[in-house]
């Protein structure tokens, strides 16, 4: 499992990170599209174990909200706001059709699905549109697979005390380690941007320190979100898309979490 882990990162990071660097902003946004397609099959694939989801709803929402993203980047705002009462609309009308056959538990976990996954990817589009978005979306990334990485290393190797019983082998030290681990990476990587010239913007350390332990712990709560959904359909991963690490909604849980929240600090900037 471990060959396959490292194998599966030392493969794909680097693609992540050629497509980041050298991509415009519509390979990054098709590039995103195509994940979260990906992530929303493999929700509805474990949501079909506890319910009937109206998949052909989703990826609708979830093609049509990535696609106004691509090429109306101004009014995706627009787009997200009117979405939110048709989606609704047609989950309804869809029990209605069925004569209740689809429950308000299906139309539930469908809705979910659209907001939990296309949603929350969408604000990695958002911070790739900001002035020196890929510098944010780097500090995104490395924020939530640097806390990944750290809290999967110690919690396996020192992990004594755990956590929760929504994922049994995380344990406290983990936690602890992720955190620490996305203060020093998170610092180092501003540290490199400012003495780069990329951002001159003044940011204490101090402050860099705080924002990345609340980000590390809000990826966190992400994987745990994952791992709730993962528990209650009493399975182990999303897929396996991607060796050792499970589906691509495995690998990407604790990073679309956090990106809402990068948005708004960077706004508040």
């Amino acid at each position: 499992m471990d060959i396959k882990r490292t194998l599966t990162a030392l493969i794909g990071l680097p693609v992540v990170i050629l497509i980041l660097v050298l991509g415009n902003k519509y390979i990054i946004d098709i590039f995103l599209m195509l994940i979260a397609v990906v992530c929303t099959k493999e929700y509805y694939t474990v949501i079909e174990k506890v319910a009937h989801p109206i998949k052909w709803i989703g990826y609708a929402s979830t093609i049509i909200i990535a696609i106004a993203s691509i090429i109306n980047f101004e009014k995706i705002v627009i787009t997200v706001i009117y979405s939110i009462p048709i989606i609704i609309l047609l989950l309804f009308l869809y029990v209605i059709i069925t004569n209740m056959e689809t429950t308000f538990k299906d139309v539930a976990y469908t809705f979910l699905g659209v907001f939990y996954i296309t949603f929350f990817i969408m604000f990695l589009s958002l911070i790739m549109n900001l002035e020196k978005g890929k510098i944010f979306l780097g500090y995104t990334i490395i924020i939530a697979w640097t806390t990944d990485i750290f809290a999967y290393l110690v919690g396996r190797t020192w992990g004594k005390h755990h956590f929760s019983k929504v994922s049994p082998k995380k344990s406290v030290e983990g936690c602890i380690a992720g955190m620490i681990g996305a203060i020093l990476v998170g610092i180092v990587y501003v540290l490199i941007v400012q003495k780069l010239g990329i951002i001159k913007i003044e940011i204490s350390y101090v402050y860099i320190a705080i924002v990345s332990i609340a980000l590390s712990i809000i990826s966190q709560i992400g994987d745990f979100v994952a791992s709730s959904i993962k528990r209650f359909a009493d399975i182990k991963d999303y897929g396996n898309l991607l060796p050792g690490h499970g589906g691509m909604l495995d690998r990407i849980d604790s990073l679309i979490f956090i990106a809402p929240f990068v948005y708004m600090l960077v706004q508040l900037i």
